[in-house]
């Protein structure tokens, strides 16, 4: 029965997880276009208070995570590829996480060299990976 309550709170914490990394790029879209400081300034305080919020809940997810792998054994053994697959795709989505946070700091040094198209298409990204995880964990393929 714990294990139902783990697994409740690893799905809870990675769907909060993803919708962070589903909006903080739609703010770096609104940045690009953005040419007034102050709205400037109140978008990247909303970044910066997503990206900060987000990665507690990405730590918290992973943690739960760890638990379920290591805890309870899900995915270990023989004919558990897929959760080999599954953890491959969890660091990359910890690398955009990453990436988005590097992102963020290039906005509020100025730096940013991105237009708004660029920042579109990488608002993709975490769909994919989220469509690509939930398939692995669902279907277990290999």
């Amino acid at each position: 029965m714990a294990m139902l309550w783990v697994k409740t709170f690893h799905i809870v914490f990675i769907a909060s997880w993803f919708a962070g990394l589903f909006y903080l790029p739609r703010i770096f879209v609104n940045l690009a276009q953005q040419s007034d400081p102050a709205v400037q300034t109140t978008l990247l305080g909303m970044a910066r208070r997503l990206y900060r919020f987000t990665t507690i809940l990405a730590v918290v997810a992973v943690v739960f995570g760890m638990w379920l792998y290591l805890g309870y054994g899900i995915g270990v053994g023989p004919g558990n590829g897929w959760m080999h697959a599954k953890l491959f795709f969890v660091l990359l989505v910890i690398g955009y996480h990453h990436a988005c946070g590097l992102m963020l700091r290039k906005f509020e040094q100025g730096k940013n060299t991105r237009s708004h198209k660029f920042y579109r298409w990488f608002n993709e990204v975490p769909v994919l990976l989220l469509l690509v995880v939930v398939a692995l964990v669902v279907v277990k393929p290999f």
